[in-house]
């Protein structure tokens, strides 16, 4: 007779996707979709058009100031660059211009030998590889020195105007302090969120959810008086009660 497995052992958490056939990550957010349809409809109205912070000025810098704001602030990542980008603003210049003077360029950016040496690796990638243009895949952005899934799914968004979910701090936090999508790891919280965000909010998401916890759901103490979604917010640690806001928020200017 064959041992069959109890139930109890079968963790629920996956399902397998009918279109893929790959695993899922099931969601575990505690709101009704009805809640998560207003939370991202308030958040459009506060900001009907978000924006990265990190200045470039096409998608080679873009890729190269997003990798560089690894464990950086993005003011400090554009003191840095501006110099940078002003003589370097494709692969081929980077490289002419050398690891030694990227290095002096950024010095004042945390890690900035290793990732200078990453800077000039991945404009080499570039040139050999992909013609000294950025790809447009996921796939082949994770395959440049340096760049992660992060900053891979930051430029599809950015630069190519694709539907992505950046998961960085502010994210992972807001994700898990308010129960949205809580997880363990970035990508498990990433799969949560495509899934849950309402498909005509999703290309400006991950913008709004890192302004969000960037300005207001801060890490030491979110400022839930000024919060836009307080009054459905369900995080333990809410530091005051708020009534519905009214129907129409005005425009938030940071």
């Amino acid at each position: 007779m064959k041992n069959v497995k109890p139930k109890s052992a079968v963790k629920p958490a996956k399902t397998k996707s009918a279109t893929t056939g790959r695993a899922t990550i099931k969601p575990k957010t505690i709101y009704s979709r009805e809640e998560i349809e207003e939370i991202f409809r308030r958040f459009s109205i506060q900001r009907p058009e978000p924006k990265g912070e990190l200045e470039h000025v096409n998608p080679f810098t873009l890729v190269v100031a997003v990798a560089l704001s690894a464990q950086a602030t993005d003011a400090g990542v554009n003191k840095a660059t501006r110099a940078l980008f002003a003589i370097a603003d494709t692969p081929e210049k980077m490289v002419e211009l050398g690891e030694e003077q990227v290095r002096e360029h950024i010095k004042s950016i945390g890690l900035y030998r290793n990732k200078a040496k990453n800077v000039i690796a991945l404009s080499e990638k570039l040139i050999a590889e992909f013609g000294g243009e950025v790809p447009r895949t996921r796939e082949e952005l994770i395959t440049l020195p340096g760049v992660g899934r992060k900053t891979a799914n930051v430029v599809l968004s950015m630069a190519f105007g694709q539907a992505t979910m950046a998961v960085d701090t502010h994210i992972f936090r807001i994700a898990n302090r308010l129960c949205l999508a809580p997880g363990k790891t970035p990508n498990e919280i990433e799969h949560q969120l495509m899934q849950i965000i309402p498909g005509h909010y999703l290309y400006h998401a991950h913008h709004w959810l890192i302004l969000h916890g960037r300005y207001c759901c801060k890490a030491r103490k979110p400022e839930c008086q000024r919060c836009v979604i307080a009054d459905i917010c369900k995080a333990a640690e809410k530091t005051s009660e708020m009534p519905a806001p009214l129907v129409e928020l005005p425009a938030q200017i940071i």
